[in-house]
């Protein structure tokens, strides 16, 4: 009898799928399909994004060889084709590193062109913060002091990633307008700033003790005060990520860190001669291959 009864429950349920087989079989198959499409269609752009990141690299590695040689203008004209064609990460880069390029032939020039990246609604942060700070270096020698403090002074706050940097540069305007008190002031937040990179620190307190017997301090390397970029790691392009350091170097090597700010910032993803900032590094993150 209990034969019966399983034989019977085996036939009704073997019936009922049947049912809804046959009800439901096109939804089934649709779905499927569609699966299978979605799987194709994301290993196809996968394998083109990787293609394109790969070509992107190749196109930033010849730029920076052009900017090594010498061939500034060459260079810059590379960034700012790559800026216009590259996936976002590494076309992110290249904007920052097209106008880095200006720098040596117009450095006014350079620093309207930073201060366009920083305007642009659509920059990554932390690559405006590097932007920023490059423009602050560019204008500390030309710029009136006193305009030169107020235009960057809230840069120093605690919360902005290259604020060693942006300390330093306001110590030098301060020390032009004969303000030894004000520049010793900007000095003091360095040294006591604990996450200032140890380079900075010593540069700040042997700038202090010039400042304390009045006297001039020398003038400050490209390398130990802009924050560096960094080339993002080939790969399918990314978000910039933001990076980490508080000071830049011009040229970066290749697929995203420089003593002024290291410890600062974190970003994160590009080359060695302009990587990412180095205070709190913020390395120019950027995208993987």
């Amino acid at each position: 009898m209990t034969d019966f009864f399983r034989e019977v429950d085996e036939d009704y349920r073997r019936d009922r799928l049947l049912q809804i087989w046959t009800k439901y079989q096109s939804l089934f198959i649709a779905a499927a399909v569609v699966i299978v499409a979605a799987t194709a269609g994301w290993r196809i752009y996968q394998h083109f994004s990787t293609k394109a990141a790969e070509a992107a690299g190749a196109q930033y590695e010849a730029a920076l060889q052009l900017s090594v040689d010498g061939k500034s203008a060459e260079a810059q004209a590379a960034f700012e084709q790559l800026a216009r064609t590259g996936p976002k990460g590494y076309a992110t880069l290249a904007r920052l590193r097209a106008a880095d390029e200006i720098a040596g032939r117009d450095p006014a020039a350079a620093a309207s062109a930073f201060d366009a990246l920083v305007a642009d609604a659509n920059y990554p942060q932390a690559f405006k913060d590097m932007a920023q700070t490059r423009a602050a270096i560019l204008r500390v020698d030309s710029d009136d002091p006193k305009a030169f403090e107020q235009k960057y002074g809230a840069l120093a706050g605690a919360n902005f990633t290259y604020r060693d940097t942006i300390r330093e540069l306001l110590a030098l305007a301060a020390f032009r307008r004969e303000d030894l008190d004000g520049a010793g002031r900007w000095l003091d937040m360095i040294i006591a700033d604990p996450r200032a990179p140890s380079a900075l620190r010593q540069r700040a307190e042997a700038f202090l003790g010039l400042v304390q017997a009045g006297k001039a301090p020398p003038p400050l390397a490209p390398a130990e005060t802009a924050p560096p970029l960094t080339a993002p790691p080939a790969a399918p392009p990314a978000t910039a990520t933001p990076p980490a350091a508080e000071a830049p170097e011009k040229t970066p090597a290749a697929p995203p860190a420089a003593d002024a700010p290291a410890s600062e910032a974190a970003p994160e993803k590009a080359p060695a001669d302009s990587a990412a900032p180095a205070e709190n590094a913020p390395a120019e993150q950027a995208p993987a291959k």
